[in-house]
């Protein structure tokens, strides 16, 4: 890390933390759809100011999901609470995927995240998309002043943040500083193999839903693969679009495939894509269907069965390319 780089991350979380301070109510809002990261991070802030800063009133907005009840579960407020407030904004790169569109009406807005910052957004951003996750980086402020306390529930949530978006410490966002954030979190009184456990754990919807992604993955000779998930594919399962993300890294774990899309049907009838690579850049082509994200791991849309083609058509182009084919 360049001498000039510590100094803007010292910087700019010390700018964090003095907002943190000078505010007595703090929103705050995380992405559209979350994963373990987004409720870590959220979450996991929350607990870190009520545990420093007992008087003030914090709070985690956005749509609760029954999965992640094991995490914590989200406020519901009034419009009126915003006035005067700090609204912070975790693991969220554009946007329109804040979930909870009054993220607008505070006084003053923070941008906390490790995707790329192509939507810059906040009156003070931290963005660091080296990082493994949010989490990563919620541990990294509170390291930064003495002013901040940790309890055993917020390193539980940042844990399982990080290992949501590590993929149990298996993706190459992975670094040295993401095992020594585990190792301190791992310091407080909260069990990690239950949160691994938790987090692994499927039921048998699920389980039957992976089965059917294994047996109906179409891998391409380049090793690009993908599939389908439409409402009439879903419905059987009963699982609903929130649940669905547990299929994506599926594909990841077989030989022949370099690359994957999972297109998921939406109540709308357009279809949400997850793609995922190990080794070719997928994030330009997910800018070019509306989406973004990183180098490896991107979302975009598509609106109907011919985008649906060409972006498996551009996929498979793309890692054919990657291997000189």
């Amino acid at each position: 890390m360049s001498k000039m780089f510590n100094f803007f991350k010292l910087s700019t979380q010390r700018k964090i933390i003095k907002a943190i301070c000078d505010f007595d109510t703090i929103i705050i809002h995380r992405h559209q759809r979350p994963d373990p990261d987004a409720y870590g991070s959220q979450m996991g802030l929350a607990n870190i100011i009520k545990e420093s800063f007992p008087n003030k009133k914090v709070y985690c907005v956005g749509k609760q999901y029954q999965s992640f009840d094991w995490l914590g579960t989200t406020d519901e407020i009034d419009d009126d609470v915003y006035k005067n407030a700090l609204v912070i904004v975790v693991d969220t790169a554009n946007q329109p995927r804040v979930d909870d569109d009054r993220y607008t009406q505070g006084k003053m807005m923070i941008k906390i995240d490790h995707h790329p910052n192509d939507d810059q957004f906040g009156d003070i951003m931290w963005v660091e998309p080296e990082a493994s996750s949010t989490s990563e980086l919620i541990y990294d402020l509170f390291e930064s002043s003495k002013k901040l306390k940790i309890n055993a529930n917020a390193g539980r949530l940042l844990y399982a943040g990080i290992i949501g978006d590590t993929g149990r410490f298996k993706y190459p966002s992975t670094s040295s500083n993401t095992f020594r954030v585990a190792s301190e979190l791992a310091k407080l009184d909260f069990s990690t193999s239950e949160v691994n456990t938790i987090e692994s754990s499927i039921d048998l919807p699920m389980a039957r839903l992976s089965a059917y992604v294994y047996e109906n993955l179409s891998i391409t000779d380049s090793g690009a693969a993908y599939i389908v998930l439409s409402d009439e594919v879903l419905e059987p399962f009963n699982l609903g679009n929130e649940r669905t993300s547990a299929v994506v890294p599926l594909p990841g774990n077989i030989n022949q495939v370099t690359a994957w899309a999972i297109f998921i049907q939406k109540e709308d009838g357009t279809y949400k894509i997850s793609l995922r690579s190990k080794g070719p850049a997928i994030n330009e082509l997910a800018k070019e269907f509306g989406g973004g994200g990183h180098d490896l791991a991107s979302g975009a849309a598509a609106k109907d069965e011919d985008e649906i083609k060409s972006v498996i058509s551009k996929l498979d182009e793309l890692v054919a390319s990657y291997k000189g084919e």
